[in-house]
């Protein structure tokens, strides 16, 4: 059956302010982390502090959301944000690149396990397993925003976005809430459990979230101010995943190996 999607971007308006389901996403999943990771170590299955969580997770927000939105500015809409400098941080509009997001995060972690003497993998097999719940609620409020939709569809379970067009579109960013962010998840939980090689979880993460993407992308309208970048189905987040699909097999290399330590 196919859906009519209409949602009110805007959750809730208070006076002049304006909450935006988008940014009450990336509130929720932050939250969420927070829990989840406090869990671990309450349950003893992590020998971090609870105050280093709150300082990993401090970081990581700031880090990701300056990463994401810059990622998305210079890898997507350079121009338009060249022109419209003021609206670089108008997050809550929507428009954040994943790749940018990641090299944030990942610049955090380099930060941190410098900082306090930590390996870097140990920090990030840690942070991994749980950023797809992240990615997960990211991708809802993409769904929400009329953003990121698909190309047409016959298929049954096709939604228009009114917003858009009148055309019954592939929801494209659920197909990646539920790849990217449930699939994944349950991946790296299930694999965290076993208490794995160092690296082997990051490298999964990139592997898995690389390959999930690329295949997304073919269903995916290209954003528009970009088009595809070859023929009529190579796109930017097809040329961002590449590399991010080669380090991660590299750094499985180095693991398997015995070339990382914890």
């Amino acid at each position: 059956m196919i859906y009519i999607h209409n949602i009110d971007p805007i959750l809730l308006s208070i006076g002049f302010i304006d909450l935006y389901w988008y940014g009450a996403m990336y509130a929720i999943s932050f939250l969420l982390l927070d829990y989840l990771m406090k869990k671990e170590v309450y349950l003893g299955n992590s020998d971090f502090t609870i105050a280093f969580i709150d300082k990993i997770l401090l970081i990581s927000i700031f880090t990701l959301l300056l990463g994401g939105r810059l990622g998305y500015v210079i890898f997507y809409n350079i121009d338009y944000y060249y022109l419209n400098l003021h609206k670089i941080f108008h997050i809550w509009e929507g428009g954040m690149s994943f790749h940018g997001a990641l090299l944030g995060i990942l610049i955090g972690i380099l930060a941190i396990s410098f900082k306090h003497r930590i390996s870097f993998f140990k920090l990030s097999d840690f942070i991994v397993v749980f950023v797809p719940l992240g990615l997960l609620l990211g991708r809802i409020g993409n769904f929400i925003n009329s953003e990121l939709y698909g190309m047409p569809t016959d298929g049954s379970w096709g939604v228009i976005f009114t917003k858009v067009d009148s055309i019954p579109r592939h929801p494209s960013m659920l197909y990646e809430a539920i790849l990217e962010g449930l699939v994944l998840f349950i991946i790296l939980k299930n694999l965290y459990q076993q208490k794995p090689k160092a690296g082997i979880l990051t490298a999964l993460f990139l592997i898995y979230y690389s390959f999930f993407r690329f295949l997304v992308e073919f269903v995916r309208v290209p954003d528009i101010q970009i088009g595809y970048l070859y023929g009529d189905w190579f796109t930017m987040g097809m040329l961002l995943s590449v590399p991010m699909f080669l380090i991660g097999l590299f750094i499985y290399y180095l693991s398997i190996q015995g070339k990382i330590e914890r």
